[in-house]
């Protein structure tokens, strides 16, 4: 048997498992460290008893709803490799799209950011490495991510600072920007969280109360005390949020202006806060 065939049946199996068939390329690939090119020329190879056992045991934890960045250990993210597993969400690439927004928009030097539920890392990390000069604080109420966030930043060597904070809860300063990407979920909504989601990453940074709108709401009514003149903040939302979320911030804050902006596949995916100068 070549090792094609032995792609494609457990392939099909993963299919069955209600799993992405292209995981189990790309997981092999990655462990083996092949490029596509060195892949291909593989897949025509006689399989070997070895070769065996390594997919089933990619096809095993697959089948088992862990995701393909766990297996491997690391998510790409804005051109940074960073470590990722159970303690964190994997970053999507809707959140880069956060990011990128931020830097078009903030092009001023020494600002201070607050990256509220920082996870992985992701976001403080990003604009860490692309705005050298500004002083940025990652919050996380989990200790645990934000050892991890803390193992990506000296692996990246980029300098940010590391607070553990139930949202405001233990922030004393006022800052420039302030960007979160809270858990949004509604639980009412589980059944569109895809298997390997739920059943292995944390529920804390997925599932808010109130309709998903808990943490938000928390940010609407404490961030005024945080913000400095001319401040702004950034949140990733829910496609079904496009309304609800700018609500609770144009309640809050009726004098700036609210903004509600599209991801690259036309969903409601990001708010702003600004004073309305761009």
């Amino acid at each position: 048997m070549k090792l094609a065939q032995l792609f494609k049946d457990f392939e099909e199996k993963l299919i069955a498992q209600g799993e992405e068939a292209e995981s189990l390329s790309f997981v092999y690939r990655s462990l083996e460290n092949l490029s596509f090119t060195d892949f291909v020329f593989a897949l025509q190879q006689e399989v070997t008893e070895e070769d065996k056992h390594f997919v089933e045991g990619i096809y095993t934890k697959l089948a088992a709803h862990i995701p393909a960045q766990y297996i491997i250990g690391h998510a790409e993210f804005f051109g940074m490799q960073l470590k990722v597993d159970e303690r964190v969400l994997i970053p999507r690439p809707e959140t880069e799209e956060l990011v990128e927004l931020i830097l078009a928009e903030n092009p001023k030097e020494n600002l201070k950011v607050l990256d509220i539920g920082t996870g992985s890392g992701a976001i403080a990390l990003s604009l860490a490495k692309n705005r050298p000069d500004w002083t940025i604080t990652a919050a996380d109420i989990s200790q645990d991510a934000l050892d991890l966030a803390s193992e990506n930043a000296k692996r990246l060597n980029l300098g940010i600072s590391f607070i553990k904070s139930d949202c405001f809860f233990e922030i004393c300063s006022k800052y420039d920007i302030i960007v979160s990407n809270p858990p949004y979920i509604s639980r009412a909504d589980e059944e569109e969280v895809g298997l390997n989601v739920l059943h292995s990453e944390p529920h804390l940074a997925l599932f808010a109360d109130e309709e998903g709108l808990a943490i938000y709401r928390r940010i609407a009514e404490e961030s005024k005390d945080h913000l400095n003149d001319g401040g702004k903040i950034y949140l990733e939302i829910g496609y079904k949020q496009g309304q609800s979320v700018p609500a609770l911030f144009k309640e809050n804050f009726p004098e700036k202006r609210v903004r509600t902006l599209k991801d690259q596949f036309g969903q409601d995916r990001m708010v702003v806060i600004d004073d309305g100068e761009d």
